[in-house]
């Protein structure tokens, strides 16, 4: 091989290395990635989805019940993609937390959870090289619980709970104690730690959505099918009362939809309205065109500022929301039976 021939030939071996190495970095930077964390001596798996973006807004994701724990990877993977898929814009990272559930009593998966948010606080700027704008928390069922209890630890720029529960385990557990409910590996090991409902009740209900619907550190919009599980129903209107007179909370919104089920904000267009609505403006937009607004592409900004801010952080907002496209629209057949 003459010079000339190796010259040329080692400028394109270096052209095309240096490519691979630009793709490389390009796709680390935008694909999804699974990783094992520690932070705060706490372990837990993360899966993490990065625009190419230098500064974001994140959507840390908490996923629902699960049967065992080589089921929560997937649960995290799944729950991250059913979010990204109804987030109407692409400047947003999302990290969906995979916390363990299995032999674990319920409600005790929040430590993982909570390492998991103090770690995408305090370490994303560092490791995953992006600069926060705005930091929220979305949970669907057990995650909404999870999301829901993280808002009465550490303030964020806001919470989405969709369908979050269990609100009342001393109900649920004692449907299953007396044959009326399928049994659960969540009540089985509640039963084996504390005993019945009837002899320990205050155990159970220690560890009930019920119990935290108090000192809520951010604005939170709760998202609520109104034809979910009877279980899930029955507890509901206690719950939102307590979460409405609550005089130590920051807002509370709730967008409730009738002919809708436990998966509302990822399938029905009302839900993924709401949590639109509240992503980018802060709050739920009452108005009727709002969806068509999003659909012809008006800008968020624009669309925020024709709509009045809630002024008060105590007063509840409350949305009844029908079916459809807008939040004032006739029913619609668009309820799928999807799990997130």
């Amino acid at each position: 091989m003459s010079a000339m021939e190796w010259m040329t030939t080692g400028k394109i071996a270096i052209f095309f290395t240096a490519m691979a190495g630009i793709l490389l970095m390009f796709a680390s930077s935008t694909a999804q990635d699974v990783r094992r964390i520690t932070h705060n001596k706490v372990s837990f798996d993360v899966v993490i989805d990065r625009p190419p973006n230098p500064v974001v807004d994140v959507i840390v994701a908490y996923h629902g019940t699960v049967q065992s724990d080589d089921q929560i990877i997937p649960a995290a993977i799944n729950t991250l993609n059913r979010v990204k898929e109804i987030t109407n814009r692409s400047d947003v990272m999302f990290v969906s937390v995979a916390y363990p559930q299995q032999n674990v009593l319920f409600g005790d998966g929040i430590r993982e959870a909570e390492a998991a948010l103090l770690w995408v606080r305090e370490r994303t700027r560092k490791v995953l090289k992006r600069k926060i704008r705005k930091l929220f928390v979305v949970g669907h069922s057990q995650g909404g619980y999870m999301v829901t209890r993280l808002n009465t630890m550490h303030r964020t720029d806001g919470v989405i709970a969709n369908g979050p529960g269990p609100l009342n385990l001393v109900y649920r557990c004692g449907l299953e104690e007396t044959g009326q409910a399928p049994q659960s590996a969540v009540c089985n090991l509640l039963r084996q730690t504390y005993g019945t409902t009837t002899a320990n009740p205050a155990a159970y209900m220690a560890r009930s959505l019920l119990n935290f619907t108090n000192g809520h550190r951010s604005d939170i919009l709760f998202v609520q099918g109104m034809q979910d599980s009877p279980i899930q129903m029955f507890s509901w209107p206690a719950f939102k009362q307590q979460m409405t007179h609550c005089t130590t909370c920051q807002l509370r919104q709730f967008a409730e939809i009738a002919g809708a089920g436990h998966t509302a904000m990822f399938d029905h267009p009302a839900g993924i309205v709401a949590y639109n609505a509240f992503v980018n403006c802060g709050r739920i937009i009452a108005g009727p065109n709002f969806g068509e607004m999003i659909a012809v592409g008006q800008s968020i900004s624009t669309i925020c500022m024709l709509f009045p801010q809630v002024s008060s952080n105590t007063a509840i907002f409350t949305v009844p929301i029908t079916v459809g496209s807008t939040l004032n629209s006739t029913p619609s057949s668009l309820n799928r039976s999807k799990s997130a």
